[in-house]
């Protein structure tokens, strides 16, 4: 597989652009106009860059409002094409997109079209130039594949072929199979993008909310499916052009970038198994099966605060490592580790934020396979030395620099539990009914949100929801889950845009984000909130005020409406179910737990209550103005 990326899709400048390009693994670039001629260098001088990155330039483009004119705008617009045959001769590269024409003058008609065509493709021939021809979806006249390749076929010269890009043909929502009749040798470029389905001006959609094949909403494997059943072999390439990426950082972008043509490719092979695609062999999307646990890197007296709020939760102290000072907590299915060791990773973590959650460590049907998708998905991947005794256990970087470590049943890692801890004696059994972990929540900047999704979208067997947004009362916070199909594991997303939000001061103070709350799951929250009162937990007050709009909102007679006012319990309920929850006061950079109950088939997160519970954090936090120290 040629992989390939447009100048444009990311960040910087055209040298920063390259450098990030070839990092993540590219094999060449579609060179945007405004790039080049923004650069210092000759034309040759910008050709020999690319080639020293090891890149080729596959495309240079765009080329624009060529075809339909006539009288002197039609000589112009060749005398236009000859200057840019000779530019692409000096940079050393042979195609070249035509997207089709939005001139206010151009006439329409597909043999008029197709004559100019073809004498453009005698004048390209001579410098050994292959032009593709593009069905914006704007045109003027032409604004559907299926009448670029009309206009190519007609036109019937050897250099001249379509340009197929998924935005155009899925944007009007016109079907991707039709690809399949277009002969593969006059497929001269593939471009990929997806995007968010939003129903607006197709110009201004694209121009602004095009992002990587993954990150939205278009059927953009069906597209590649369509165009790979032709016996298409060539560039496969991404032209992205999105506001959020604008201010991104180059080298990000273009990871993600090249993980979502990896994924997409991948996705299309399994698709249709008789389509040959030039990929390394992965492993499918991994299964998650839970989380297996979390862990603290922690010391000194906010570990003690730690082990005193986990008590009061029901959890008990039930072993410590066989060589560090690193001490297992449980209840149910849910295992919390609290690290206090001086070196390592748990330290680093330690030493630069206080008391966080560094480690996540998931459950998967495979540890092995994981990580090797994970890898070949460009994902960093995360050692440190093994002691005498411990297991090595495969891990990857995530969110904010945190670790994301993979056990399964079958290898021995799930083992791990007997095999380094030795059992606490003692410990007296004080459990509140949580069972299991029902969701994580990662805090990030806004503008990371599409990267984190892409990665566990690409690696895991999870699946998007939709993105909402939650209000604080100094700004707004976007939220978006993550979810397995069978629901055993969940992720929210919520990305900051400012840090006088309850999320991004978190993000601040955290230094790049990661998980700022943990979810336990209770199948009688009531029970679960008196048995952790008695315990001396102490959650998150809630106003009378609430319970008030409570009663408003829904039916719940007053003893029920007593009972969850009582113990600061929040309610929501939708057509597939009820959501009740409540957390604890904010400790530690406002990091906090939550408990939650879910009755049915409630899918959210119960998101109408969010302003009402981080107002209510706020209010306990340190005020305004006042610094940490």
């Amino acid at each position: 597989m040629k992989t390939s990326i447009a100048t444009v899709s990311i960040s910087g400048t055209l040298r920063e652009k390259l450098a990030a390009i070839a990092k993540a693994g590219f094999d060449g670039i579609e060179i945007f106009e405004q790039d080049f001629i923004a650069d210092e260098g000759s034309p040759r001088q910008i050709g020999d860059m690319i080639r020293d990155q090891g890149l080729e330039i596959t495309l240079f483009q765009p080329f624009r409002d060529f075809e339909g004119l006539t009288g002197d705008l039609r000589r112009r617009a060749f005398d236009r094409a000859r200057h840019k045959f000779d530019t692409m001769a000096e940079l050393g590269t042979d195609r070249i997109l035509i997207c089709s024409s939005t001139h206010p003058q151009a006439l329409g008609g597909i043999d008029r079209a197709a004559e100019d065509f073809a004498e453009l493709g005698a004048i390209a021939a001579d410098y050994g130039i292959h032009v593709g021809y593009e069905a914006l979806a704007w045109g003027r006249h032409v604004n559907d594949h299926r009448d670029a390749w009309e206009i190519v076929r007609r036109a019937d010269h050897p250099n001249i072929g379509v340009i197929l890009d998924s935005f155009h043909t899925l944007a009007r929502r016109i079907d991707p199979n039709t690809i399949r009749r277009i002969p593969s040798d006059k497929i001269t470029f593939v471009q990929l993008a997806d995007a968010p389905q939003i129903d607006m001006d197709l110009l201004y959609w694209s121009r602004h909310f095009r992002n990587m094949p993954g990150e939205g909403d278009l059927p953009v494997t069906d597209f590649m499916r369509a165009v790979s059943a032709t016996g298409y072999d060539g560039w496969i390439s991404l032209e992205i052009f999105n506001d959020q990426f604008r201010s991104g950082r180059p080298l990000e972008l273009a990871r993600d970038g090249y993980r979502s043509l990896v994924a997409t490719m991948d996705d299309v092979r399994r698709a249709e198994p008789d389509i040959r695609v030039d990929l390394p062999e992965m492993p499918a999307r991994v299964t998650v099966e839970g989380v297996e646990f979390i862990e603290f890197a922690t010391r000194g007296a906010e570990a003690e605060a730690l082990q005193a709020l986990l008590r009061s939760m029901g959890f008990t102290h039930i072993g410590n490592h066989i060589s560090k000072k690193v001490s297992l907590w449980q209840q149910g299915d849910i295992r919390v580790v609290l690290n206090r060791e001086t070196t390592g990773f748990a330290n680093s973590v330690y030493t630069t934020t206080g008391t966080s959650l560094c480690d996540v460590g998931l459950r998967v049907a495979s540890a092995a396979q994981t990580t090797q998708r994970a890898k070949a998905l460009g994902a960093t991947l995360f050692h440190q030395p093994v002691a005498p005794g411990e297991l090595d256990i495969p891990a990857i970087r995530s969110v904010g620099g945190s670790v994301m470590h993979f056990l399964d049943a079958h290898s021995g890692l799930s083992d791990v539990w007997s095999v380094e801890f030795r059992p606490e004696e003692g410990s007296a059994v004080q459990a509140a009914g949580l069972t299991r972990i029902d969701h994580l929540a990662e805090t990030m900047s806004y503008d990371e949100m599409l990267s984190w999704s892409l990665f566990y979208t690409t690696i895991f067997d999870m699946q998007r929801s939709v993105m909402t947004d939650v209000i604080d009362p100094d700004g707004l916070v976007r939220s978006q889950a993550i979810h397995a199909p069978d629901g055993r594991a969940r992720i929210t997303l919520n990305g900051a845009e400012t840090h006088r939000t309850l999320a991004g001061g978190f993000l601040a103070g955290s230094f790049g984000g990661a998980v700022q709350h943990v979810a336990f799951a209770s199948t009688d929250i009531l029970a679960t909130a008196r048995d952790m009162a008695a315990l001396g937990f102490q959650p998150l007050p809630m106003p009378t005020n609430y319970y008030k709009d409570l009663k408003a909102r829904f039916a719940l007679d007053d003893a029920r409406l007593a009972a969850l006012q009582a113990y600061d319990i929040l309610y929501d309920e939708d057509a597939q179910g009820v959501f009740l929850q409540f957390y604890s006061r904010p400790f530690e950079n406002g990091f906090f737990f939550e408990v939650v109950q879910r009755v049915e088939a409630y899918g959210g997160y119960g998101a109408p209550n969010a302003p009402f519970r981080i107002a209510a954090q706020k209010r306990m936090m340190r005020p305004k103005g006042i610094p940490a120290n």
